[in-house]
């Protein structure tokens, strides 16, 4: 197997290096340039149509797409420790919680990054009102997840999980184009500490 990469800040990839090292697996990277639009080279289009990182081959070719896909089939081969969950309840609270901080958090801090960022600028048409809107969206989505880890240590529960990883990437990824959390997140920012202190946070 070999996993098609990008550094930093690209949030995606970077779940699928968390997740390896939370596992204890390591597998060959092979860095594609986003920055010089290598994604979108005709060779590359065939590994995905959609031009996105990451991409998982496999030995016999096959290519599987999407974060989150890559880490459930890598579960799968791997099952300890339990990153989507242990049991029903435990999967299904996950599962719940990737779509709430991709939709609620990540979302609005893809647009605040497509349509206000000078390094977009060039590539897509930006709707700076929209871009500029969706920053308070984040601030919202942010001091909402705050109330949500009131009770817990983390993101899905009392155990770190897929979940951790998923919201870790889109706030660190947030701050990198200049989306800070807000002050009064107390709990988002002891939570960031935590799960940024695991040696994986660095991969």
């Amino acid at each position: 197997m070999k996993l098609y990469d990008y550094r930093l800040p690209a949030p995606n990839p970077r779940r699928v290096r968390i997740f390896l090292a939370e596992k204890g697996l390591s597998l060959p990277l092979e860095e594609v340039q986003m920055h010089k639009r290598s994604h979108k080279a005709p060779e590359f289009l065939e590994k995905n149509s959609l031009g996105q990182l990451p991409v998982l081959e496999l030995d016999d070719g096959t290519t599987l797409c999407e974060s989150i896909s890559i880490c459930r089939y890598l579960e799968e081969l791997n099952p300890e420790p339990a990153l989507f969950g242990g049991t029903a309840l435990e999967r299904a609270r996950i599962d719940m919680w990737n779509r709430r901080i991709e939709f609620s958090v990540m979302n609005p801090v893809a647009a605040v990054w497509i349509h206000t960022h000078p390094l977009t600028a060039a590539i897509t048409r930006q709707f700076k009102d929209y871009g500029e809107a969706s920053k308070d969206r984040v601030a919202g989505a942010l001091q909402w997840l705050d109330g949500e880890l009131a009770a817990r240590e983390f993101i899905a529960g009392d155990d770190y999980s897929i979940a951790d990883i998923v919201a870790l990437t889109t706030i660190d990824f947030a701050k990198f184009i200049g989306l800070e959390v807000p002050a009064q997140c107390t709990n988002v920012q002891a939570w960031h500490q935590r799960v940024s202190a695991r040696p994986s946070a660095a991969a």
